[in-house]
């Protein structure tokens, strides 16, 4: 691995794995996740299934691009998919806004626009792999 690439590897790292952590606790709690989301009125099946599936979604892929980031693979694909699906948060926010809660959609706009431009500068960022990674 290149040691310039170290830091990006790091910072990437980090930020997948704070995306597993993200996941998990949307499997395990997903109704405290998405009440400031959503709102308080939001039916409890509606932001239990809706909280797990948005849960199961970013646990798989911070585990991938943390996985290939801590094997030293090309994760560029992994950090891509992340960045994508927070744009896609950030957008069905907005789309949704005027029926939102204003505190939750700031912060979740904010939050996933945040994250889905981090994504995007890590995966310009971080080295092309060629190699496969150690398994």
């Amino acid at each position: 691995m290149d040691a310039d690439a170290a830091p990006v590897r790091k910072a990437a790292l980090l930020w997948a794995l704070g995306r597993v952590g993200l996941g998990v606790t949307a499997l395990l709690a997903p109704r405290p996740l998405l009440a400031p989301w959503l709102g308080p009125s939001v039916l409890r099946t509606t932001a239990e299934v809706t909280g797990r599936a948005l849960g199961g979604r970013d646990l798989v892929l911070g585990t991938g691009a943390a996985w290939m980031l801590a094997q030293g693979g090309d994760a560029r694909p992994w950090v891509l998919g992340c960045a994508a699906a927070d744009t896609a948060d950030a957008a069905a926010t907005l789309l949704a806004r005027r029926r939102l809660p204003v505190a939750g959609r700031r912060l979740v706009t904010v939050a996933a626009a945040g994250s889905a431009l981090t994504g995007a500068v890590l995966c310009l960022l971080l080295p092309r792999v060629s190699a496969s990674p150690r398994v």
